[in-house]
């Protein structure tokens, strides 16, 4: 590896230290959590948070708003949310010769890092309406389009426990987050340092270490971290194991319904050179794409009866597929 590349890799791997450092001052624990956010934001992608409430996923994103320096905003789903709520709408007003024009008046969705509080609690409508944000990263208002700044992150939280009167993302639509991650209940240690931070102050107190620009810059670095084929290989031989109806695929034709797209081809190798930075290395390895490919599939494929009768979840079966794929490990 050139020297030059050292340097750049040791100054990304420490930029990434520094960070979790100061998100350590307001998130107790969720250690794998706080990794796998940091990886989507850097690669440019979106993040679905499965966890009850109290468990810190609005602190976690405020208290990044704060190290990257970046606008932060929350919305908070429910039934009557209109998409206009969610993008901004036009607006008539008087301009400075007090005459009438009409001005675009900017949604919550125009920061930088948004929180979408329970999304599945808003109708299709209006999820459609932060899905095309997500993806696109811009909006168009009577044929007019404006664009995010980057980086431009979206966190949307789903509560497992209630579910009357919610409506569940379709799984084309759940395709377009990066990550599913789950944040389980904090242990009695972990919940004694949150009660203890909590009685000293409910505010954030982490300090702003990198701005959106450096953000861009390690993006930009990511792209060029080698692949050698045989791991790109193996990556695309995970996902495609997820398809029932390809031949030689035993483990989905038990357990598997509807396997994964695409977009967790491209996931799983973008988010894995970032995470190669992050652990100060130069190039993906197998263990990348293992760690990486659980929250890139969990909401990618959908399990059949068998593996519910089995007592199996989504994890498990994506352990199984692991499993039988490291013969083709070198």
């Amino acid at each position: 590896m050139e020297n030059n590349n050292i340097e750049k890799v040791a100054k990304f791997s420490a930029a990434i230290t520094k960070i979790k450092e100061e998100i350590k001052k307001d998130v107790v624990g969720h250690e794998d959590i706080i990794d796998n956010v940091i990886i989507a934001i850097i690669s440019g992608g979106n993040v679905l948070l499965e966890g009850v409430p109290g468990v810190g996923k609005t602190r976690l994103v405020r208290s990044l708003s704060q190290i990257l320096n970046l606008p932060f905003s929350r919305i908070q789903f429910t039934p009557d949310l209109m998409p206009s709520d969610v993008t901004g709408t036009n607006v008539i007003d008087r301009d400075e010769f007090d005459k009438m024009q009409i001005v675009f008046q900017k949604g919550p969705i125009f920061a930088n890092l948004i929180l979408a509080d329970e999304i599945n609690r808003a109708t299709p409508k209006t999820q459609s309406a932060l899905l095309e944000v997500m993806q696109e990263h811009k909006v168009t208002i009577s044929n007019k389009t404006y664009k995010m700044e980057e980086p431009f992150f979206v966190l949307a939280t789903e509560n497992p426990i209630e579910q009357d009167g919610t409506y569940p993302l379709p799984e084309a639509q759940m395709d377009r987050f990066m990550f599913k991650l789950l944040m389980g209940f904090p242990s009695i240690e972990e919940l004694k340092d949150i009660v203890t931070m909590t009685q000293i102050t409910m505010a954030e107190t982490a300090s702003t270490i990198i701005d959106g620009e450096t953000i861009l810059e390690m993006r930009e670095l990511a792209k060029t971290v080698p692949l050698i084929d045989d791991v790109l290989t193996y990556a695309m031989h995970l996902v495609t194991a997820t398809h029932p109806e390809i031949e030689g695929n035993e483990i989905a034709k038990k357990y598997i319904r509807y396997g994964a797209s695409p977009r967790a081809c491209q996931a799983v190798i973008t988010a894995s050179k970032v995470k190669a930075l992050m652990d100060g290395n130069y190039n993906v390895s197998y263990d990348d794409i293992d760690n990486l490919i659980y929250p890139v599939l969990r909401h990618r494929i959908k399990l059949s009866y068998n593996a519910i009768n089995d007592h199996l979840s989504i994890d498990d079966v994506i352990g199984l597929l692991i499993k039988d794929l490291r013969k083709l490990r070198k």
